[in-house]
């Protein structure tokens, strides 16, 4: 059982890092319009989150798991994504350093955070706005409503080979990451807000009594 809890967990993170609008925009506009708006007018966000893990068995798509969780960030780079169900863990990070918390376990693991967001799935919501860098991007078709956005990485060393990014309204509604080994994480945003009011110590990670530290 703790075998089992502890891929998932790593799934989550590799999702994370392998794996985050000025005016409304009118309901026609591309996927790529919308985006360029979103992330022009976009310096901060809060919302809620659901995440499935889809494999492919037998020429069926089977869900592998599922979270959900709430989420805010502020570009570049700093962001809390908070996972409540089915158990409770924390990537929380400050613009320098990423902060990994297991509450079951109570241990924290520390990472520079680097440039590891530039190719990675978190630049979609809380990198720089130089996207374009980084992703080669290209309209992906309207599907139930919802315009989507095709983002290849350009880098050679992500697990990733995809990222659909769904838009409708101006805002991200959607994600779909397909990793080299056919697995397909599936995030849903609702209650999308953008640029909130955010204290100045938002993102200010504060170590847990008795917590186990680990740095890489």
């Amino acid at each position: 059982m703790n075998n089992e809890l502890s891929e998932e967990r790593s799934v989550k993170i590799k999702f994370f890092f392998s794996l985050f609008i000025c005016l409304p925009l009118l309901a026609q506009a591309s996927a790529l319009e919308q985006f360029k708006a979103f992330v022009a007018g976009t310096k901060s966000a809060r919302g809620e989150f659901n995440q499935r893990m889809v494999k492919e068995e037998g020429g069926k798509m089977r869900v592998s798991s599922t979270a959900n969780g709430v989420f805010i960030f502020a570009r570049p780079g700093k962001f809390i994504w908070t996972y409540q169900k089915p158990y409770e863990q924390v990537l929380q990070a400050d613009g320098e350093k990423l902060f990994i918390y297991d509450k079951d376990l109570n241990q924290v693991t520390i990472k520079t955070l680097g440039n590891a967001i530039g190719s990675s799935p978190a630049a979609i919501l809380f990198g720089s706005n130089d996207l374009e860098k980084n992703f080669t991007l290209s309209e992906g078709g309207l599907r139930e409503g919802i315009e989507w956005l095709q983002a290849i990485p350009k880098a050679k060393d992500t697990s990733f080979e995809k990222i659909g990014i769904g838009l409708k309204d101006g805002v991200p509604v959607a994600m779909e990451l397909r990793d080299s080994f056919g697995q397909i994480s599936l995030l849903t945003f609702t209650k999308f807000e953008k640029n909130p009011s955010l204290p100045a110590n938002q993102f200010h990670f504060a170590l847990p009594k008795g917590a186990d530290v680990l740095q890489q």
